[in-house]
């Protein structure tokens, strides 16, 4: 990997880098769309390529499930594997300790599976774990961490950090003794649940690991904590981590959440966000998601965003045929996916033009002002920028609404 930082925000913590991998340059900050079993639904990698799409994340666990890592040797990869000639992040398999915690058990030595496909029992090491992203052939492969839920309190957490920390130092020793380290990036991930002290632990023995890691991950969260807590952890995490290393925050989707993050300083965020609203006829736009399956939609001609560059709104294709569609035919869908990606990657292309260009700042009031004008700013969203130099309540006559101030459009607002 070759990491240089390009230009940093006078204001925040934001800042754009340039990150060479094995398939090419990815600019950063940067949205990963998960391309969980090596395909991202509905996409062919042509389309996904044509976006401007550089990065894409798999997971470990499922390609280890299916097609098996036979198959993925004999195709000489996941790239050549599903046709993908750009970047690729693989997750280590920690995160389905979380999301199949019913078919785990974990030890020591690792976690304990039983295939939800056959009930087959899969033990996956750190050094397994390592083994089949090396088979995978990922640009960025993590450890194998121990995750536990974000709402967990009591001594679990602390076990599981330790554990990580522990199991770091495995993943390291198997990845530099294959010969993979000039082609493959191992990064940490740093645990501790929503405790503060238990965070500056890991970060202690993760940071003191610097030299034998090309990045770190903010792990454990997205898990239902509040919000303000939420990003309270990010900052610490954020303002300790080298400054010559990528820093990548998982399960980050939520437009709002990228920026804040990006504000904080957080260069990666993945989420399956966006294809998945997009399958239940949601699609993203810079005033609010927009409900497609709503009746307000039946007779509209206007595209989802006339602004937009994707292929489904320069096509014109209108919110009325998208309604009719969406949902119900598969071609839906995709349209509103490729929308949903292509937004994505707006929001962070524009964040990285406003770094650029010396006015981060003034994009971040803008996309606020544009998002939750008509119904107010998230209160956590104002904390969290305060805390790096952005109010944004500064001449700004708009309410505060307190939780996660989520925007979404609901049934019941037809």
């Amino acid at each position: 990997m070759q990491f240089e930082v390009i230009a940093k925000c006078h204001t925040t913590r934001a800042r754009v880098c340039r990150m060479k991998l094995s398939h090419g340059i990815t600019m950063l900050p940067t949205f990963m769309p998960v391309a969980t079993q090596a395909a991202i639904k509905g996409l062919t990698p042509q389309q996904i390529e044509s976006l401007g799409i550089t990065l894409i994340l798999n997971n470990t666990y499922h390609l280890n499930l299916r097609p098996g890592i036979k198959v993925l040797d004999e195709a000489g990869g996941a790239h050549k594997f599903q046709g993908w000639d750009r970047n690729i992040l693989t997750d280590s398999g920690g995160f389905q300790l979380v999301s199949l915690s019913k078919f785990t058990n974990i030890t020591e030595e690792g976690a304990l599976f039983a295939s939800p496909f056959n009930g087959e029992p899969t033990m996956l090491t750190p050094e397994e774990s390592i083994s089949i992203q090396h088979s995978i052939g990922a640009d960025i492969i993590m450890q194998l961490d121990d995750v536990v839920s974000s709402l967990t309190v009591g001594p679990r957490v602390g076990e599981a950090m330790h554990r990580s920390v522990r199991w770091l130092d495995r993943c390291i020793q198997q990845h530099e003794k294959s010969g993979r380290k000039d082609k493959q990036n191992l990064f940490a991930i740093v645990q501790g649940g929503l405790d503060p002290t238990l965070r500056d632990q890991c970060l202690d023995a993760m940071i003191a690991r610097k030299n034998q890691v090309a990045g770190y991950a903010i792990g454990g969260l997205s898990g239902g904590e509040e919000k303000d807590v939420f990003w309270r952890i990010i900052k610490q995490c954020a303002d300790r981590l080298p400054s010559d290393r990528p820093r990548y925050s998982m399960g980050i989707g939520f437009a709002e959440d990228l920026l804040v993050c990006v504000a904080l300083g957080v260069d990666m965020a993945d989420c399956v966000f966006p294809t998945r609203t997009a399958r239940f006829g949601v699609a993203l736009t810079f005033k609010g998601p927009l409900n497609l399956k709503l009746g307000k939609h039946t007779r509209s001609m206007e595209p989802i965003d006339k602004n937009c560059p994707c292929p489904t709104c320069a096509s014109g294709m209108s919110r009325a045929m998208l309604h009719h569609v969406v949902t119900i035919e598969t071609a839906g869908a995709h349209a509103v996916t490729i929308h949903n990606l292509v937004f994505q990657a707006q929001v962070m292309g524009g964040a990285r033009d406003a770094i650029l260009e010396g006015r981060f700042p003034e994009y971040l009031r803008s996309f606020f002002h544009s998002y939750f004008g008509d119904t107010g700013y998230p209160e956590w969203c104002v904390n969290a920028l305060r805390s790096v130099g952005v109010d944004l309540m500064e001449g700004a006559n708009v309410p505060l609404i307190q939780g996660s101030g989520a925007k979404w459009e609901y049934p019941d607002a037809a």
